[in-house]
């Protein structure tokens, strides 16, 4: 490629991606540009991948890649405290690419420590950002249902916090991940109201304190409201981008609960769930290796995101990156 130009991936259609040659971008005021080494693949990259009427194809080159982490390579105008050679995880957008830009302010600095490791920073994050908005306490019993990458994570913040954790999930990997990160007990999310009769006798029949349901499908979504105790708190951290929900307002109601929608959309507090994520992880009380399934080629897009669809057993997170 000249100095111009840079290799990126292109959903073209549901179900095909190309390797297209695109501009390369350039930083404006306040940004930087970023040589990518690698982006996490997110689950919210499925409905596209798998079609959509409301998706205009084919999408910009890089598009849909937002958990990058790479090399500082050109600051722009009144960039004071980023240079080039920085390593560092960013808040952007277009990643599936060999360059994207960011805001500085949207930048995290990686220190030595992570030197040499993948760091999927956007996607660690979310889970700090979720947890903070959970408002979990010592001593709450909190159930979490979904234990991929979110729902694990999210299981390592609340049992830290002091919290008893119910982990809830299909998959007898993600139970024993679960219970890696701290999870008390463990649920096989198989039958509604077999789980339902499990947690409340785990909690004397007064229900959770706190239930965060971290999947993203209808059922899931019936499942927490039914969890929770009376006065108690519902965080929907699952995806729900597939269509419209129903939920049991009859039975939220008359039970009193809060229900917090925990994905954030300020940048700032976005950036403090970014800092927040490297610390934790540069400090070694997170962990997140036990949840990498490995690395793709960028040429292999698509095999990343059937791979993040199908979920082959023992699969949790993968990424792309450029060699």
């Amino acid at each position: 490629m000249s100095d111009n130009h840079m290799r990126a991936a292109q959903l073209r259609a549901p179900g095909t991606v190309a390797m297209v040659r695109a501009k390369r971008p350039s930083p404006g005021a306040g940004e930087v540009l970023i040589r990518v080494e690698g982006c996490g693949v997110c689950a919210s990259n499925l409905l596209p991948w798998q079609g959509s009427e409301w998706i205009d194809y084919p999408l910009p080159p890089g598009a849909l890649g937002h958990e990058a982490w790479g090399v500082v390579e050109t600051v722009g105008a009144d960039v004071t405290d980023l240079m080039r050679g920085d390593r560092v995880a960013a808040l952007s957008a277009a990643s599936y690419a060999e360059y994207d830009v960011a805001p500085a302010d949207a930048c995290v600095r990686l220190p030595p420590e992570l030197d040499g490791r993948p760091f999927p920073g956007e996607a660690i994050a979310c889970a700090f950002n979720i947890f903070r908005r959970s408002l979990i306490e010592p001593g709450q019993t909190v159930a979490i249902i979904g234990i991929g990458f979110l729902g694990a994570i999210l299981t390592r913040l609340a049992s830290r916090a002091g919290a008893r954790v119910i982990a809830i999930s299909r998959r007898a990997t993600s139970l024993d991940l679960a219970e890696h990160f701290g999870a008390a007990n463990q649920i096989p999310m198989d039958h509604h109201q077999t789980i339902i009769e499990q947690v409340y006798a785990l909690t004397d029949g007064r229900g959770c304190d706190c239930v965060i349901e971290a999947v993203g499908k209808q059922w899931p979504l019936d499942l927490a409201g039914e969890l929770v105790r009376e006065g108690g708190r519902l965080v929907i951290a699952g995806y729900h981008q597939d269509g419209p929900r129903q939920v049991n307002m009859q039975m939220w109601n008359w039970k009193g609960i809060d229900i917090v929608s925990a994905h954030e959309r300020d940048p700032a507090v976005q950036r403090r769930g970014l800092k927040e994520a490297v610390t934790a992880v540069a400090a070694g009380w997170l962990d997140p290796t036990p949840l990498y399934s490995g690395g793709f080629p960028i040429e292999r897009l698509g095999e990343a995101l059937d791979a993040t669809a199908d979920k082959p057993a023992g699969f949790v997170k993968v990424w792309v990156t450029f060699a």
